[in-house]
């Protein structure tokens, strides 16, 4: 399949990187207005143009490459409006249960770990190294961090980012659109919106916080 990788950022080139991974996956190159069109981006791949260019170059699918959920899920919603076929991109280290649900437009970066019963919503990124324990519920546009860990029967809802070394602790639910911090002990449900951090724990207001 010839795919649109839409954003120029990292985490495009990380997309990128994995659909190179991936036998059935041909990336094309990269659907940003950030850089000049026709220049190179990351791992050689042109940088193709602005959403012009979705109509104008043929391709069987898509996949958005942008790691702010809010921004992400107003992309792939346009996409999905347009009648774009949005595809996941799912690196072949990664381990996952035969019985694991992954929605449209995921990405699956090296060395998750998705349990039997785990479900994953819509244009999810599960990112380098995360484990998501059995039956745990994934919404969709949700970033798991790099190394966060989730115990079983974890709920994450819709918009959510689990930072990086975070640990939920198992049957918790976190929040809809909330941040769990970097390096965070979840021991009780995150109410949607909320930022937690520390160990445990706690919700707090601040304007400096790292993922």
């Amino acid at each position: 399949m010839k795919i649109l990788i839409i954003g120029g950022g990292g985490h495009a080139r990380m997309v990128a990187s994995i659909l190179t991974s991936m036998e059935d996956m041909q990336p094309l190159g990269y659907v940003t207005d950030d850089k000049k069109v026709g220049t190179v981006g990351p791992l050689g791949l042109p940088v193709l143009g602005g959403d012009e260019c979705v109509s104008s170059v043929e391709h069987d699918g898509v996949i958005v490459a942008v790691g702010d959920n809010q921004t992400r899920q107003r992309l792939f919603d346009q996409l999905v409006a347009f009648g774009e076929s949005l595809v996941s991109a799912v690196h072949p280290s990664a381990i996952i249960a035969a019985d694991v649900e992954i929605g449209n437009g995921c990405v699956v970066c090296p060395g998750v770990i998705l349990n039997t019963g785990a479900v994953v919503g819509e244009n999810t990124i599960l990112n380098s190294g995360c484990v998501v324990e059995h039956e745990c519920s994934i919404g969709s546009h949700v970033h798991v961090a790099p190394g966060a860990k989730l115990a079983g029967r974890v709920i994450v809802e819709s918009g959510a980012c689990v930072g990086i070394g975070a640990c939920i602790l198992q049957c918790l639910t976190v929040g809809s659109n909330s941040v769990v911090g970097a390096g965070a002990v979840v021991i009780d449900d995150v109410v949607p919106n909320a930022v937690v951090f520390g160990v445990p724990a706690r919700e707090k207001k601040t304007d400096k916080l790292h993922f």
